[in-house]
């Protein structure tokens, strides 16, 4: 199955507790790239959110937002650090007696002071919370997974229809060079009588020779076998593949460059030039639609 790199999904859990949402973004990336943003107190679950995404996710730069959001008041701590505390308490009295000041250390003074009283999140059991993150985040991720098989869907349609044309277009070019040599031994036929006359005979196994040599060196009879070769992969892969293909894709749409290149560089006919262009056009068309598949 093709599949898109880019796409979006959403997942959403609450245990009467806390409400948990997890968000999931895609986009294309040559190798696999995941982050994840959430409250600190929860990264101890940060490995088994990208060890989940990556069942999912093969390759693709994604992106996993957790949020939490806790529905009960009992989620945080009131810590007293009495330790802190005394050291304020002899340091403010050794600042009195140092300096002869007058005053007394109050309550409120002294609970002010930073970190004596510290709001601090109650501890999670840490198994639990595993488990009740990981719930909406396997549901995002096979929310975009959905996603991304639709979108890879339609890339897979349009890639085995531009396929298919350039597959038209190589019979068409196949054609054509067939009478290119035959259209070369009588335009140099004509070249030499505007040069020489009518007057002189021409040899024919000379101008059969020359015609000969031309056509070896204009050859591109393997180019095309190759270049639809290629096309009938591209159509098998699309059609067969159940694993990730996207890098396979890419490294056949480089053959079919180099392959319409020469073709492009040997052909000597504007007619299959034109040709070339379209195709060309196409294949270029197929690497930037290639560039989004996993």
């Amino acid at each position: 199955m093709i599949k898109s790199m880019t796409g979006f999904g959403r997942g959403e859990y609450n245990d009467g507790k806390r409400n948990i949402i997890a968000e999931i973004r895609s986009v294309n990336h040559r190798y696999s790239d995941i982050t994840v943003k959430m409250p600190r107190r929860y990264s101890f679950t940060e490995d088994k959110i990208k060890n989940t995404v990556k069942e999912k996710i093969k390759r693709g730069k994604v992106e996993v937002s957790i949020i939490v959001e806790n529905l009960t008041e009992n989620d945080v701590n009131i810590n007293l650090n009495t330790m802190l505390a005394q050291q304020y308490i002899d340091n403010l009295e050794k600042l009195r007696e140092t300096f002869s000041l007058d005053g007394e250390i109050s309550l409120s003074f002294l609970a002010s002071m930073p970190d004596v009283l510290k709001a601090v999140p109650d501890v999670d059991d840490e198994e639990e919370m595993t488990a009740c993150i990981l719930k909406p985040v396997k549901e995002a991720a096979a929310n975009l997974e959905s996603m991304r098989a639709c979108e890879g869907e339609k890339l897979a349609e349009d890639l085995r229809m531009r396929g298919e044309l350039i597959r038209t277009l190589v019979e068409q070019i196949a054609e054509r060079a067939e009478t290119v040599p035959k259209a070369y031994m009588v335009k140099l036929q004509e070249r030499i009588k505007e040069l020489i006359g009518s007057s002189v005979e021409i040899p024919e196994d000379r101008i059969l020779t020359e015609a000969a040599i031309f056509a070896a060196k204009c050859s591109i009879t393997e180019e095309l076998t190759r270049l639809d070769s290629h096309m009938q992969q591209l159509s098998s892969i699309l059609s067969e593949s159940r694993e990730p293909c996207g890098k396979k894709l890419d490294f056949l749409v480089q053959e079919m460059n180099r392959e319409a290149n020469t073709i492009g560089s040997k052909a000597n006919d504007l007619a299959i030039t034109g040709y070339m262009l379209q195709i060309k056009a196409e294949i270029e068309k197929i690497r930037e639609q290639v560039q989004n598949i996993e």
